[in-house]
């Protein structure tokens, strides 16, 4: 995508929350208008209309990032990434089909979040093909209550998006799942027997001791080396994005950092990870 076209986010503002204000008080095109910004950017590029037709949607994108909060992931990343969805669409939009700009970004909007969910999303690991990636993203809704499915359901949504009936159900168990505290949360003497009353303790000897340590300062050695083979740009987006314990930087800090978009940003991040597990792998 065109540096040029990158995303003219109201930046001023100091918080999600007023983001979300800001461009709910963005106006809202009307079709007319819609169409004669969407022409000019066809004929000649006109970054100015394209730079219009992103903000007056800016709102979509964060009603459908609302919709995704249920993953456990940031809202400001899940918006970042349906910005990204929405410029993709003003770019491909053609006004001459007669329909309105929203009815054709909602496509690419979910679809840029989708993939920041699945890439995101540690527990995810049966979302690789197309069916599979409906159950994770339709289960919810599909479900007629917050009870377990039972087989008839189980059967019925496995028909109904192609999947087999026992990815339904490790599906919902994998989304639905609950943590267990081991230990318990009150002082009632019919308390004292939780899960972890159960576990055994062994001890942990010398030589368990010596091989963690040693397994600990392999893996700083092969993260210090994977690092040093990136270039100083790659090497900062990393440490910004990934090895902070907090304030971790977002795609657009940083596209706002080297004056790029968000989407170059995401693209050399993306190289330098996989290029720094190669090296960790073979090391």
């Amino acid at each position: 995508m065109n540096n040029a076209f990158a995303l003219p986010v109201p930046l001023t503002v100091g918080s999600l929350d007023s983001y979300i204000h800001a461009v709910n008080c963005l106006p809202i095109l009307s079709a007319e208008e819609e169409f004669k910004l969407a022409r000019k950017y066809r004929a000649r590029e006109d970054i100015e209309a394209a730079h219009k037709l992103v903000l007056s949607h800016l709102r979509v994108v964060v009603s459908i990032a609302r919709g995704y909060m249920g993953y456990g992931l940031p809202q400001a990343d899940l918006i970042q990434e349906g910005n990204i969805g929405l410029m993709k669409a003003v770019k491909r939009f053609d006004p001459e089909r007669g329909v309105r700009l929203v009815s054709f970004a909602i496509h690419w909007i979910k679809a840029e979040i989708h993939e920041f969910v699945l890439r995101n999303w540690r527990l995810v690991k049966v979302a690789t093909t197309k069916a599979q990636r409906k159950l994770f993203f339709n289960l919810r809704s599909m479900k007629p209550g917050f009870d377990s499915l039972t087989p008839a359901e189980i059967d019925s949504v496995a028909g109904a998006l192609g999947v087999k009936p026992e990815e339904v159900v490790e599906m919902e168990t994998r989304l639905y799942g609950q943590d267990v505290s081991l230990e318990s949360s009150s002082d009632d003497e019919d308390d004292r027997f939780a899960p972890i009353a159960y576990l055994s303790d062994p001890g942990i000897g010398p030589a368990q001791i010596l091989e963690a340590d040693e397994n600990e300062r392999m893996n700083a050695s092969g993260l210090e080396t994977a690092l040093a083979s990136l270039d100083d740009r790659s090497r900062r987006i990393i440490e910004a994005r990934w090895l902070r314990e907090k304030d971790t930087a977002t795609l657009h800090d940083l596209a706002r950092e080297y004056g790029v978009s968000a989407e170059r940003i995401r693209q050399i991040e993306a190289k330098a990870l996989a290029k720094m597990k190669s090296i960790m792998s073979a090391a």
